[in-house]
């Protein structure tokens, strides 16, 4: 008997146009696209090619222009403005090149907000914090401002501040942009490790190669088409990149 396939997120002929006084811009042509629970997903692409757009659409922080966007079966299009924030709040964690951390806040602080938004109590939401700061390494810097940490330590906070809901989904912008090499690895296999062990879906729109290490699937994106699709074991990875 074969397993169903449990799709996270669903795109059925996505189109994005902007409008600019009397200029369009297709970022999004139509795409379609399926992701599993607990995939590991990059989406690659050169500058302008339409993937943060598509990262867009898929975290529910734009509306397509046509098409549909089903986040755990809802449809996006059908939601108001308020089921809109539940849905972000509970369902999808965000991580961003900048860290986006409140700089006036301690990491504990960062990383309870979304629970405090939430409605969770002070005991519960102090208990899972902590928790979830153990588990990417800083339970010792609870109580340090993000100037008082490294940007690998920011980031870290910043994966933390992404469970804080227990969301399906796990969306990445960029996670290594603003870190060194060595770093950056550590950050990639620290989300891995979230997609193995805790089933978690991530995404991460990206330009970095050493992403496809750990990537269960690729996106090619390419003048708001998909280009290719393809597996980590189908892709070559080479010294002067991927082929």
């Amino acid at each position: 008997m074969t397993k169903s396939v449990h799709y996270v997120v669903r795109l059925r002929d996505v189109k994005k146009t902007f409008v600019t006084g009397k200029t369009r811009v297709e970022a999004l042509k139509g795409i379609s696209l399926e992701i599993a629970a607990g995939e590991y997903i990059s989406i690659m692409g050169p500058s302008g090619s339409g993937k943060t757009t598509l990262f867009n659409m898929i975290g529910a922080l734009d509306r397509p222009t046509e098409g549909r966007v089903f986040i755990d079966e809802v449809d996006v299009m059908q939601l108001d403005a308020y089921e809109l924030a539940w849905l972000r709040c509970h369902k999808i964690g965000y991580i961003f090149q900048t860290f986006n951390l409140i700089q006036a806040m301690t990491a504990i602080e960062n990383v309870t907000l979304p629970m405090i938004f939430a409605g969770m109590y002070r005991d519960e939401y102090m208990e899972r914090g902590m928790a979830l700061l153990e588990l990417v390494g800083l339970k010792d810097r609870a109580f340090h401002r993000p100037a008082e940490l490294s940007g690998g330590q920011q980031q870290r906070v910043a994966i933390a501040r992404a469970l804080a809901n227990d969301p399906a989904i796990i969306l990445a912008d960029e996670p290594t942009g603003n870190l060194d090499l060595k770093t950056g690895e550590e950050i990639i296999s620290l989300l891995k490790m979230l997609s193995k062990e805790r089933g978690v879906t991530v995404i991460s729109a990206t330009h970095d190669i050493k992403m496809i290490n750990v990537s269960d699937r690729v996106v090619w994106i390419r003048d708001g088409l998909i280009e290719r699709l393809e597996s980590r074991e189908k892709l070559k990875v080479s010294v002067g990149g991927v082929v």
